[in-house]
Formats: C-alpha cells, sequence, structure tokens
C-alpha cells in the first residue's frame, strides 16, 4: 500500500488545506469544538461552506464558539447542540434526532492523563471517554452516516495522538482493575483504541460508503493539558520557565489541518483506515524518531476487530 502524500505540511493551517474546495451542502459535526482545534476544525468547514454543528458539553461555550465562527467565516450554518460523551443517554438522543444525511463526523473532543476516575458504569474515564462515548456516537449517526454514501460518501475522523507510542489496547485488563493505573497508559491506551476504531470501520463499513482515518493533530496547547500538574509542561519542555510554549508546538489552525485534511479534502477521497501526522499518511514508527510515526500494533486488523467487538459488549 503506497503512503499517501500531500503538498501539506506542519506549519499548514487549516484554512490552507480547504482553500478552493467547496463543502456547500455538505453536514459535518465535530465534537468538543467549543475550543482548540476543534474550533478551528468547525471554522475550517463552515469557512468551506458546510453546515457546521458542533457537538459540545457546554452549551454556553458552544454558542460563544458559534457566534464567533460566524464573525470570522460570515456563515450563518454553524450551530451547537448538547452531547455528553461519558452519557450514553445524550448520546443516543443525539443520533437519534439528527435528520438527513451526515457527510463529516470529527470525533475531536477529549481528554488526557487524568487521575484515576471511574464512570457510573466502573468504566476507566479516557477509555470511555475518549474512545467508548465517541464509538458509541458513530453508531447512533450510523444510517445518517450511511446515507451520504450517494453524495461521494461519508467520511470520519478519529483524533488520536502520538500518545498512542505509550500503550497498546490491553484486553486483559481495559479498565485498569488489577494492573497499576498510570494516567499516560491510560490516555495511550485509548488513543491506540482511537486508531483501531478507525480501521474497524474501513473492516465494517466500506459498503456503506463510508471511510474513516486518525490523526495525530501535532503539540498544541490546549485546555487538554488541564488535568496535569502545572509543573509538568515545563518539565516536558513543552514551555519554558517563564511559561513560553516550546516554538516547535503547532498554532491551533495548524493543529486542525490534518483533521479536515481527513475531513473533506479530495487527496484523502476513498481512503479508510489509515494514521495521518502534518497534512500526510504518518510513516512506521521509528524509535530513532521518537514523537513520530505509528506504531504497527495500532494498525493491526485483528485488535481492530477485537476492539470492536468488546466495545460493543460495554455499551450495550
Amino acid at each position: 500500500m503506497t503512503r499517501l502524500t500531500t503538498p501539506f505540511g506542519a506549519k499548514t493551517t487549516a484554512a490552507e488545506v480547504l482553500e478552493g474546495v467547496d463543502l456547500t451542502g455538505k453536514k459535518a459535526v465535530v465534537t468538543g469544538a467549543a475550543s482548540g482545534i476543534g474550533i478551528e476544525t468547525a471554522r475550517a468547514l463552515a469557512g468551506a461552506g458546510a453546515d457546521v454543528t458542533l457537538a459540545v458539553r457546554n452549551l454556553e461555550a458552544g454558542a460563544k464558539a458559534v457566534a464567533d465562527i460566524r464573525a470570522t467565516t460570515g456563515s450563518e450554518r454553524v450551530t451547537a447542540s448538547y452531547l455528553d460523551l461519558s452519557d450514553r443517554v445524550t448520546l443516543q438522543k443525539f443520533g437519534s434526532e439528527w435528520e438527513g444525511p451526515l457527510d463529516i463526523l470529527v470525533n475531536n473532543a477529549g481528554i488526557m492523563a487524568t487521575p484515576l476516575t471511574r464512570t457510573p458504569e466502573g468504566y476507566e474515564l479516557q477509555f470511555a471517554n475518549n474512545h467508548l462515548g465517541h464509538f458509541a456516537l458513530a453508531l447512533a449517526l450510523h444510517d445518517a452516516l450511511a446515507a451520504a454514501a450517494g453524495a461521494g460518501g461519508a467520511r470520519i475522523v478519529s483524533l488520536s495522538s502520538t500518545g498512542h507510542h505509550a500503550s497498546d489496547v490491553i484486553f486483559d485488563d481495559l479498565m485498569f482493575e488489577r494492573r497499576e493505573y498510570d494516567p499516560w497508559a491510560g490516555y495511550g491506551q485509548s488513543k491506540t483504541a482511537n486508531v483501531l476504531f478507525a480501521v474497524g470501520v474501513g473492516q465494517r463499513w466500506a459498503d456503506d460508503g463510508i471511510t474513516a482515518n486518525a490523526v495525530h493533530p501535532g503539540g498544541i496547547m490546549t485546555n487538554l493539558q488541564r488535568h496535569l500538574d502545572p509543573d509538568e509542561p515545563r518539565r516536558r519542555g513543552w514551555v519554558d520557565e517563564n511559561g513560553v510554549v516550546n516554538p516547535a508546538f503547532k498554532t491551533t489552525e495548524q493543529g486542525a489541518s490534518t483533521s479536515v485534511l481527513v475531513a473533506a479534502s479530495p487527496l484523502v477521497e476513498g481512503v479508510t483506515g489509515r494514521y495521518f501526522e502534518d497534512a500526510n499518511e504518518a510513516e512506521p514508527f521509528d524509535a530513532e524518531k521518537p514523537g513520530r510515526g505509528v506504531k504497527s500494533y495500532a494498525l493491526d486488523p485483528a485488535s481492530a476487530e477485537r476492539l470492536w467487538s468488546v466495545s460493543e459488549e460495554l455499551i450495550a
């Protein structure tokens, strides 16, 4: 399989990726779109003409994001709807109330390195929120996505991270019931699950005209870091002693570029089950190039199949 490359790179912005792309008549949902790369993903899609729904947990923040996007793009086809990825009732409600085809689903929302927290079902929060919530949402919206097949097919964007390097999916103890909890291992497991979900969509939904790919947006300082010890970003070199962000980090506009490439660029039409970074398909992981590439376990078809079956059982 030939690696897909584009004219874009790490410094390309989302708007630059979609320059000249007309999304008029397309409908998109972006989760976690009230801030960070989510709002920039929604802004770029709206700027290209798409009808965009911001799926957010905080409707007040969502309303502010809608006003911001409308002001900067001139588009009135931007709305916000309530969605809580940890609440199965709201996930099903969102899916059942959606009307018409859905062309683009961007599973953008996420949490990172949280203290050990369990959902009411007893599930570890990062796995439940980052993977199971988006998995359940995609299933709830399957028919709407399949209905877009006649218009060129629907696309799902699954936000992963190089955090997936930290852990494979540990099927024997998904919820840290027997092993010691480590917040980064929990995050890594959930991000590997995000890639395997995209592989699973390629295996199961291709005949429905639905494709899915995973993306690593790059290093960006956003609300995602809110659960960290205040000193940790400094210890990791993300900021200096004065709190100035590492110049190697991306802006939110640059961080959204890989998401919108996978979501809407004609360069990715028909492509499914792959992992992208810096607006290109990633190369295999190389230990001499830390922080880049995709690990083989994240693209394993057998693991993707197993995760899909396990996830169906967990959300049943």
